[in-house]
């Protein structure tokens, strides 16, 4: 298992010149080879900033990524008509931005699905090669995508729910046979829909599709485990978060009896959790966690300017300890900074300081 005490959960911030490439490419303003140029030069800048920050794991950023989870809609078939609010939708909250309602798109599965291309390889075989630091690639979670299942429009090519997300599971873990075969050690499944049972809006909507919340999360965390398979050489994190698009959230509430429900069900060696306010709840029910998993701790946050000290971090770590032991923990971001292209309302600046910052007090903390 990978020892790192400072992570990253994803997404970096998107530069204004790879939002505008992706504009233009969209009207046919830019060939492919042209845009693919600035895609890059966006990872490499994505991968120089993280490793001058120190950190010990680096992404490439997300940077070729409209979302967090859009690349399995663009890699595969069936999903049927969608755009970015697919994987919006919902009422979100900003202390300082605002809240804002999306409604939720007419969403439905409407074929078999059908992979065109892998969905990471191309993120993995470029940034492999420009960085000495841990490479991490994420996923989402098979069951992330439950909204995509239709009990009237998806019946013909799915007649229920779990035979859609069985064949999502399968892709997903095809996946990452092949990012192993080409060299990935640290594989991490991004999994925010599982702390939105904290709601109870969105406890029933998995209850209208013939899912209650217990059955839920042990057919998603089935399905997780799948995914995973059987690589005892490479090391699986695993995120949770209550939303985070914009600067803004989506529920609230402390991990209790979600985490004992997952945190010893999960296959995952790094489970990356969100912490960074009182949304989060307290650390205690990190007493459920197994003494094999690593915690890495989301402290800092994405969602704000605002910059953390090492005096504050070095002491929630303390009060963390009291329930999971300090060779047990790591700290991270809360989140990804640009969870999908639109971003968060934070600086280039603020992000290096808190990513600065995170390395800081590691260093402090276990020297």
């Amino acid at each position: 298992m990978i020892e790192a005490r400072t992570d990253v959960v994803g997404s970096l911030l998107r530069p204004p010149e790879l939002l505008d490439a992706r504009e233009r490419f969209a009207r046919g303003e830019l060939t492919p080879p042209e845009f693919k140029r600035i895609e890059d030069a966006a990872v490499d800048a994505a991968l120089r900033l993280q490793e001058e920050a120190g950190l010990d794991v680096v992404t490439d950023g997300e940077m070729r990524r409209l979302s967090f989870q859009s690349q399995m809609t663009e890699a595969v078939d069936g999903f049927g008509e969608w755009d970015l609010d697919a994987f919006l939708w919902g009422e979100w909250h900003g202390d300082e931005v605002g809240d804002l309602a999306v409604e939720r798109p007419p969403l439905a599965v409407v074929e078999k699905l059908r992979r065109k291309r892998f969905l990471s390889a191309e993120e993995l075989t470029y940034a492999r090669g420009r960085t000495d630091r841990v490479l991490k690639v994420t996923l989402p979670s098979p069951s992330l995508f439950s909204s995509f299942w239709d009990p009237e429009r998806s019946a013909d090519a799915y007649p229920s729910l779990e035979a859609f997300l069985g064949d999502v599971a399968e892709i997903l873990r095809e996946e990452v046979d092949e990012l192993v075969r080409l060299g990935a050690t640290y594989i991490q499944i991004d999994a925010p829909h599982y702390p939105m049972l904290l709601d109870p809006r969105y406890r029933d909507f998995y209850a209208s599709r013939g899912w209650p919340a217990e059955r839920w999360i042990e057919l998603g965390t089935e399905l997780d485990n799948l995914v995973f398979g059987d690589h005892p050489q490479v090391t699986f994190g695993f995120h949770l978060c209550r939303g985070n698009q914009a600067s803004r959230w989506l529920v609230e509430g402390g991990y209790d009896w979600l985490g004992e429900q997952l945190f010893p069900r999960v296959r995952a060696q790094r489970l990356l959790l969100e912490y960074d306010d009182a949304r989060s709840g307290s650390f205690e029910p990190l007493l459920a966690v197994p003494e094999d998993k690593l915690v890495v701790l989301g402290l800092v946050t994405t969602k704000t300017g605002r910059h953390e000290t090492v005096e504050e971090l070095s002491r929630r770590l303390e009060e963390a300890s009291a329930f999971v032991p300090l060779d047990r923990l790591a700290l991270s971001p809360q989140c990804g900074f640009a969870t999908s292209i639109l971003g968060n309302a934070l600086s280039p600046d603020d992000q290096r300081a808190k990513l600065e910052t995170i390395v800081e007090t590691a260093n402090a903390v276990w020297g």
